[in-house]
């Protein structure tokens, strides 16, 4: 390799292959080149990740188009409480103190009117309350002297502090109150040190609730007014979305072991994963649905915590079938004759279930009693016990020597099959005791969602619910028939 000449831009090599045969130019580039090239990489590079980050976001607000309207709501809450740092009177009424208004709103303002609702309230309380305490602490403290003061308003801290938190430990307390017992704690310690050393305490307790009060009340009107997002709904939606999952898993997997097909129906098979998942989602959404005025076709004392009992009962029959996955995707193989005698019974106990889970997410959807579960779920119970009685005559199919007595009395079924071994049998009765066991966590899943048509007075087929009902059938005193109690008392 030798240089040939040198360019402007540096010395350009020849580079001579082993056989001769060829000769490759090389040129070296100079540092300003080097310069030029690396940046416009790093440009490119860079536009290429604000053009992923950009899609990534376009799709995300596409998906769920909810999340770009909570920002704009947002947005929306905060250019009005802002109007009193524009506004020379409103500023003048509430001082300097309004920037606690733009917090309020800022620490408050969640994607549902159910937690919004929640915190606004919980401020409001403990910052009334925490801060007429104050005041009360900071006159008693005036009144003991110069000595005492300090004293009087440490010990008020650590006393209120230590009770509100401990307060936050006790599961009541913290479903309903978290929030404000910390905004307590913080209002009560603020406002009782800084009253110690501001002379006009009370103008400053005056300023900071009313700012807070008014951030509260921005949130709550813009949450409710613009495109409000109910969590009861949420929750009703998020129930009824997952007992179709779970019907679809339960008959899915049973199918696809019984048929050895795998395909298009792998994904609701894996249904049952997100019920066992939303307990968290479920929880938060009933909590956050009890502080919710009335709206659409719930009322404001609907039966939130009924939607987590329907859950817990969802979740054991999920564990029941991921139990019934794992069986089926397990090494060891049923015999194919034990599983043809057991298939037609399998598929009738899961297709059974299914219909009546299916029947009971259509009973929650549309708020409306079911005329037909009860059948369905007599069909169920007789589909269980048939497949008790295909148990039973498995008991002739042990790989156990039999006698010549007994071959004469065999039955028709071992005949077909044949001596299975034990190991075989075990996969398809154990998948069939799961069965039975999903189909009674199924009917105690029709208990609960009874329940729940019993405390919110779901509507019956004629569209009256069950309260108008049994008032439609008292009959009037001017009415009753003679012979009744109350005619023979009148005479």
């Amino acid at each position: 390799m030798a240089p040939v000449k040198e360019g402007f831009e540096g010395v350009e090599w020849r580079i001579r292959v082993a056989d001769g045969s060829s000769v490759v130019p090389v040129s070296d580039i100079g540092f300003a080149r080097k310069v030029w090239l690396r940046a416009k990489g790093l440009v490119s590079c860079l536009g290429l990740n604000v053009w992923m980050f950009l899609k990534k976001a376009w799709d995300i607000g596409a998906n769920d188009p909810r999340k770009v309207i909570h920002c704009l709501k947002v947005g929306l809450a905060l250019t009005l409480v802002s109007l009193f740092y524009f506004m020379r009177p409103l500023y003048d009424g509430v001082g300097g103190n309004a920037m606690w208004a733009v917090m309020t709103v800022v620490l408050v303002f969640e994607p549902n009117v159910g937690a919004t609702l929640y915190k606004c309230l919980n401020r409001m309380f403990a910052t009334f309350l925490a801060g007429f305490l104050a005041f009360g602490v900071h006159w008693i403290a005036s009144q003991s002297g110069d000595r005492f003061e300090p004293f009087v308003v440490g010990a008020s801290v650590f006393l209120l502090a230590s009770m509100a938190t401990f307060s936050r430990f006790i599961p009541s307390v913290k479903s309903l109150f978290d929030y404000g017992a910390m905004i307590f704690i913080l209002t009560f310690s603020f406002v009782a040190v800084s009253g110690y050393r501001v002379d006009k305490l009370f103008d400053f307790a005056h300023q900071r609730i009313s700012t807070i009060f008014i951030g509260t009340s921005l949130c709550i009107l813009v949450i409710i007014l613009v495109c409000p997002i109910w969590c009861g709904q949420e929750l009703h939606g998020l129930t009824v979305r997952n007992m179709d999952k779970l019907a679809d898993s339960l008959n899915g997997c049973v199918a696809q072991y019984f048929t050895n097909i795998k395909g298009e129906d792998d994904k609701k098979v894996q249904g049952y994963k997100c019920v066992l998942s939303s307990k968290a989602s479920e929880d938060s959404m009933a909590n956050f649905a009890r502080w919710e005025p009335s709206h659409g076709q719930f009322n404001f004392r609907h039966p939130w915590k009924q939607y987590q009992k329907i859950g817990a009962s969802m979740r054991s029959c999920a564990y029941c079938i991921e139990a019934l996955n794992s069986c089926t995707n397990k090494e060891n193989k049923a015999a194919e004759s034990i599983k043809k005698h057991l298939s037609t019974s399998c598929l009738k106990v899961s297709s059974t279930s299914s219909s009546v889970i299916r029947e009971l997410a259509e009973t929650v959807k549309k708020m409306k009693t079911s005329p037909t579960i009860f059948m369905f779920v007599g069909e169920m119970n007789r589909a269980v016990e048939q497949l008790r009685n295909d148990l039973k005559s498995l008991s002739r199919l042990l790989d156990l020597s039999t006698t010549a007595e007994n071959k004469e009395h065999e039955t028709p079924l071992a005949e077909a099959t044949g001596s299975v071994s034990f190991m075989e049998i075990i996969p398809v009765v154990t998948l069939a005791s799961i069965l039975i066991d999903i189909a009674a966590r199924t009917e105690a899943l029709v208990g609960s969602v009874e329940e729940l048509a019993k405390l919110a007075d779901f509507a019956t087929n004629d569209g009256k619910s069950k309260k108008s009902e049994m008032k439609d059938k008292i009959v009037p005193d001017e009415e009753k028939p003679e012979g009744t109690l109350e005619a023979v008392q009148r005479v």
